[in-house]
């Protein structure tokens, strides 16, 4: 395997073209599509979408019923055919054909020198500044036909999907314009029959908001066929007698703007983005509902017809046109971040409000370390009590510090505790830890420093059981604060530990999503100024378990590796269902240059670090290991709390459910197809 092909690893090239229409010369605009399909075969595409009626341009009413300018069409056609024999892309081209009495508004699918089949627009419009019916028949019963074009019988009708061999997942359907805006379009019904690249070729002149339109119509085709949707429209060049025209191309996939091109351009545009099959392929698969409504629909979309080719698609390095999050659960755009941030805390809110309630209304018994886990569910909490009405001194906060604990953090939490009004105490844990091991025969209680996983796991242990005997004797329940991220790697104390709760609501919490989430809660004053200053210094805090004593602070990530390759690595399996190579390849376009892409606001430029492909892949081995041979035992009886993510959780009784004897095997002999 060519480890840097886009087509190695799941994804094709498509390409949503528009450019200068000539009025009703066929031969002038065969000869723009072809300028256009060289630089997109430069570019390595597979598909590229033209315009409505763009060999004759859009807007020529009845001069679409002229002989001179049809029979012109097919000479055009013939001269678009033999030019691509050595073209990679499928032109997927506009064009008014003639078939029985009528003229069709058709799409003409071309690749590497022959005509693959034709699809005509299923419903002409004939409304406000629309007459099409007035020249052009509906198309919307053909089905299982043949037309003659160029020469040769080739597949007609709204039936035909185009599959490549080659490219697994590569399954075409083109529709056109209006066929977009109807209740039930036909790229509704050729999703169902397995089409994932759905094409429409449009006019649509250009009117105040109608842009919008087509992008709420190409996106919530989109998303809700799980399929690309790729979309050009006519631009410059079409008759402006009584209308406009703006060239709109975007490529959208699975509800997702992945290109598109600036509107009202005087030269040929083109919106490029690689579509990822895999994904779409994997949501298909999850949503089991997607195929009940294919059976539901079973009459129409068995009959579907489907003309394969072969793409022969290059295996070298084209680069990767779409945009990778760095931190897939932490959008970089702003607005969208702000959002994402006040729908999570309050979701953590109501989930621990509701749970709350629904049991009597008792105190919550947190602990407390000044690290960010801790912090976040402390201020949830506390949230959670002033929407309930209740005083915060319910929410009763201990720190417990060990062998190893700074002053620094245990500062942070009294600060914390105190800001917030909760009832607040110290519970020093090192002498009942001593006597827990002196008792067990222990090194260290003999004046060794043997500070190995037993030793962790007594300070560990011996924090938890102190907060549910404490709840046991308060009349309270213990609030988990182990996040998704420890969860996914198996990062906590099993049992009696930091990895039980009697609710967690950080459970559908990455690691890497708390930083945004408690700035969110600084910058947008949910608290008072004296806890917006604690919590900025807890930001700032290293992390750390703080078990084993030393000059030099014990850092997670330089155990387990780092959380953003972590988190990365987690939602896309989780979401997805990738391969460790697929993933590795994602991660290294989102990750090997910081200067590259975006960072997600208020990210400290100090912390925007590479990681190069060696680096990537070993620490995607560990996340193997753990994640699928390793954790699934304390995730198995893990504790209630609310999902938050779309990206997932990991119940047992929700989003993931997997055998705690499982193997990491198959993984590791994928990612072992990687040669740094």
């Amino acid at each position: 395997m060519n480890f840097w092909s886009i087509y190695q690893h799941g994804f094709a090239r498509v390409a949503a073209c528009t450019g200068h229409t000539v009025i009703a010369d066929p031969l002038a605009n065969a000869e723009a599509v072809l300028r256009q399909a060289q630089a997109c075969a430069r570019d390595g595409v597979a598909v590229a979408v033209f315009p409505e009626l763009g060999l004759t341009g859009y807007s020529i009413e009845d001069l679409l019923l002229q002989d001179p300018v049809l029979d012109e069409v097919e000479q055009a056609l013939r001269n678009v055919v033999a030019g691509s024999a050595d073209l990679l892309p499928v032109l997927v081209i506009g064009a008014p054909l003639r078939h029985r009495h009528r003229i069709y508004n058709c799409a003409v699918i071309v690749h590497r020198g022959r005509i693959l089949g034709v699809a005509p627009k299923s419903y002409p419009p004939n409304y406000r500044e629309f007459y099409e019916k007035r020249q052009i028949a509906s198309g919307e019963n053909e089905r299982g036909g043949t037309i003659r074009v160029g020469g040769q019988e080739v597949p007609f009708g709204i039936d035909l999907l185009f599959e490549a061999d080659d490219v697994p997942g590569l399954v075409l359907h083109a529709e056109i314009c209006e066929d977009m805006w109807v209740p039930v379009p036909p790229s509704a019904e050729a999703a169902l029959a397995g089409a994932t690249v759905l094409a429409n070729l449009s006019g649509s002149p250009i009117t105040v908001g109608r842009a919008e339109d087509r992008r709420l119509l190409c996106r919530a085709a989109s998303a809700r066929c799980l399929a690309a949707y790729v979309y050009s429209a006519a631009g410059l060049g079409e008759s402006t007698t009584d209308l406009s025209w703006d060239g709109q191309t975007m490529i959208y996939e699975n509800g997702a703007l992945l290109a598109e091109t600036d509107r009202f351009a005087s030269d040929d545009q083109y919106a490029v983005a690689d579509v990822d099959l895999d994904l779409l392929r994997q949501e298909r698969h999850r949503m089991g509902t997607f195929d009940d409504n294919r059976r539901a629909h079973a009459g129409r979309t068995d009959d579907f017809r489907r003309i394969g080719f072969r793409l022969d698609a290059p295996r070298t390095d084209l680069g990767l046109r779409r945009r990778v999050e760095r931190f897939p659960f932490v959008p970089a755009d702003a607005d969208r971040l702000a959002l994402d941030c006040y729908e999570a805390y309050n979701i953590q809110v109501a989930g621990l409000q509701q749970r709350l309630s629904a049991i009597g209304g008792p105190k919550v018994v947190i602990g407390v370390s000044g690290g960010l886990d801790s912090t976040h569910a402390l201020i949830v909490a506390a949230r959670a009590m002033d929407r309930a009405g209740r005083p915060r001194s319910d929410i009763l906060a201990f720190t417990l510090p060990g062998f190893a604990t700074s002053d620094h953090t245990k500062d942070n939490a009294h600060k914390l505790m105190n800001s917030l009004g909760v009832t607040a105490a110290e519970l020093d844990i090192t002498p009942t830890a001593r006597l827990m091991l002196k008792e067990m025969g222990h090194p260290f209680a003999a004046g060794e420093p043997v500070y190995d996983v037993t030793f962790e796991n007594v300070q560990a242990g011996l924090r938890t059981d102190y907060l549910f005997r404490l709840a046991n004797q308060r009349g309270g329940i213990v609030l988990g604060t182990g996040d998704l991220s420890e969860l996914a790697l198996g990062w906590s104390t099993y049992g009696v530990g930091d990895q039980m709760s009697h609710y967690n609501v950080n459970s559908g919490v990455p690691k890497t999503l708390i930083q945004h989430l408690i700035r969110w809660v600084i910058g947008s004053e949910q608290f008072d100024a004296e806890t917006g200053k604690t919590l900025g210094a807890i930001l700032d805090t290293e992390i750390s378990p703080e078990l084993v004593p030393g000059e030099e602070m014990q850092s997670t990530e330089s155990k387990i590796g780092p959380y953003a390759l972590h988190d990365f690595t987690l939602f896309h399996v989780l979401r997805y269902g990738f391969r460790p190579s697929k993933i590795a390849f994602l991660a290294w376009h989102a990750w090997h240059d910081p200067r590259a892409g975006s960072w997600p606001p208020g990210f400290p430029e100090a912390k925007r670090v590479a990681y190069d492909l060696a680096e990537i892949r070993r620490w995607l081995e560990v996340f193997c290991r753990r994640f699928f041979a390793f954790a699934q035992f304390k995730r198995s009886a893990m504790p209630n709390g609310p999902k938050v993510s779309a990206g997932g959780s990991l119940s047992p009784r929700g989003d993931w459910r997997a055998p705690s004897d499982g193997n990491a095997a198959a993984w590791l002999r994928d990612l072992g197809r990687i040669d740094v």
